[in-house]
């Protein structure tokens, strides 16, 4: 729990001026709660006595019990500010992260699991500085009603004391107990929105297979143990409280049954009587602590499963520059999760189309080609710059991607797009049917519904305004009808004359218009060629067997 200790310490330091602001309304709190007995213990004292020495002992009463109230009320607000705060920064600071690990977050985590620890994990451990500020708050009234105690009677101090180390190794218990099966219970959350995403992204499998009871039942399967988790948190809790609830009494009765016998022996006064036993009382807070721990619990548990995921290395740049070139791509002795790709030279302003059969690795070598993933031995080139020794923002200046379901991001169709979105929305022939919508290339992209193809089309149009050397199409118009994707083609060969066009294809038009076909056979390059040289081969045409032509 190391790494999750540390998230903790890090999310209350970056939590803004609010931890100061919860501590400085403990503090006040507190001491004014510690003044109140002292203070109505000498109003009595001067009651009784019949004496008055001419301090306002009631209407100081009444300020202390102001500022408890005051301090109450500004502590509310400061712990939800100080929560929303901590969280936001949190949450921002491991999007961010996952962004830059590339591909490396979604292959070691689900969707859903990502969403999970960037949502709600995020939130517990927000609610760290809350939690935190308000338990070390505690410490103050337990101190200070030592130190009253022991201004007024040594031994009562000594009774408070051996009080206060029981309450303490309750919650040191508490802590560790609740803090493991907060991170099973976590932990059996993020495996119900794991499947809940993957149930959502083939809804339409399922509603068309009629399987949505089963589908549910499989997403719902870990809910036994989500309430086994639970149950046992409340037993835990439960088994605390009462623990602690019942060292307050004793305390009590402790305190004035050798307060009593100081009161006949006369060493102690009827004000300062009732002080001590108010002073037991607040000496004893800390069995109140086990809400704050309970959260401090959840939240160390949830910044073990965040650390997990800003634990993955991000993407590492360099800072070389590509020199003057065609958009050569070069793969030298690679090979990468189970594809050997060897030795191979992608012209500068070819066409090269991928062929193979699904799973034979087409996908990943465009990876390799955008370095959306890197090799595992080996070195992938453009122009002669190994690509893991560029800057980011060159990279992908240099090297366009489309993929076969995109993301579109932006506000707006235009936005979505990129640079001169006309010209490209034209080559990706996806300009007719913007200009249908109502505002054109100003649409909102949440009012423009698009079909799986439209959608294929501006994500092209995207790639279009960004690789300058080097455009890669994993299965990029796999939506698009023939003639579509035919003038899409026709754009590719074209157009877009003078950059290199890496294509996963499965049609056999894409491949027969490509300067050269790279056949991938049980994750081995299997032949290179033009496309009707391989065609000689029965196992090559066995690639684009049902393919639409």
């Amino acid at each position: 729990m190391r790494a999750a200790d540390r998230l903790v310490i890090d999310t209350v330091r970056r939590s803004g001026p609010w931890p100061a602001v919860l501590a400085v309304t403990a503090v006040v709190g507190a001491a004014a709660e510690l003044a109140i007995p002292y203070l109505i213990g000498r109003t009595v004292d001067v009651l009784v006595a019949g004496r008055p020495d001419g301090i306002p002992w009631p209407a100081l009463c009444a300020g202390a019990v102001a500022a408890v109230m005051i301090c109450e009320s500004l502590g509310v607000w400061a712990r939800g500010a100080s929560g929303a705060h901590a969280a936001a920064t949190l949450r921002s600071g491991l999007l961010r992260h996952v962004l830059g690990t590339g591909s490396a977050a979604t292959r070691r985590f689900p969707e859903g699991e990502l969403v999970t620890r960037a949502g709600l994990n995020t939130e517990e451990v927000g609610r760290a500085p809350e939690t935190v500020t308000s338990a070390l708050a505690l410490l103050v009234p337990t101190v200070g009603a030592l130190v009253a105690l022991t201004l007024i009677a040594p031994v009562l101090t000594l009774t408070l004391g051996a009080g206060i180390v029981v309450i303490l190794l309750v919650l040191r218990a508490f802590l560790r107990t609740t803090t493991t099966l907060a991170g099973g219970y976590q932990k059996v959350q993020g495996e119900i929105a794991a499947r809940l995403v993957e149930a959502m992204d083939g809804a339409r499998t399922i509603a068309a297979a009629g399987t949505a009871r089963r589908e549910a039942g499989r997403v719902l399967a870990p809910l036994p143990g989500l309430r086994a988790h639970g149950m046992e948190l409340w037993r835990a809790n439960a088994t605390a409280a009462v623990q602690s609830g019942l060292v307050v009494p004793l305390l009590e009765v402790a305190v004035l049954a050798a307060g009593g016998l100081m009161l006949a022996a006369g060493q102690l006064t009827i004000g300062e009587l009732y002080a001590a036993a108010r002073y037991a009382v607040l000496g004893a807070a800390l069995s109140t602590a086990l809400g704050h721990i309970s959260g401090l619990a959840r939240a160390r548990a949830a910044a073990e499963r965040v650390s997990e995921v800003l634990d993955l290395p991000p993407v590492a740049h360099g800072t070389r520059t590509l020199p003057p070139g065609p958009g050569t791509v070069e793969f030298r002795d690679v090979a990468a999760n189970g594809l050997t790709v060897g030795d191979l030279t992608i012209p500068g302003g070819s066409v090269t189309a991928v062929v193979g059969r699904s799973g034979a690795g087409k996908s990943l070598l465009a990876a390799l080609a955008g370095r959306l993933v890197d090799p595992g031995r080996g070195t992938v080139l453009l122009d002669g710059v190994p690509l893991a020794e560029l800057p980011e923002e060159e990279l992908r200046r240099a090297i366009g991607y489309a993929f076969e379901r995109p993301v579109l991001v932006g506000e707006t169709i235009g936005e979505a797009i990129g640079a001169e979105p006309v010209a490209a929305a034209r080559a990706a022939c996806a300009d007719p049917f913007i200009r249908r919508l109502p505002l054109g290339y100003d649409t909102p992209l949440a009012e423009a519904p698009m079909s799986g193809g439209e959608r294929q089309r501006i994500g092209l149009a995207r790639a279009f305004t960004r690789g300058e050397r080097l455009l890669v199409l994993d299965d990029a118009t796999s939506s698009l009808d023939t003639v579509t994707e035919r003038q899409v083609g026709k754009a590719l060969t074209g157009a877009l004359h003078g950059r290199t066009r890496l294509i996963a294809a499965h049609r056999i038009a894409t491949a027969a218009r490509a300067d050269q076909v790279v056949w991938l056979e049980d994750g081995k390059v299997r032949a290179r060629g033009p496309h009707h040289e391989l065609w000689q081969d029965p196992d090559y045409r066995g690639v684009f067997k049902g393919a639409a032509s």
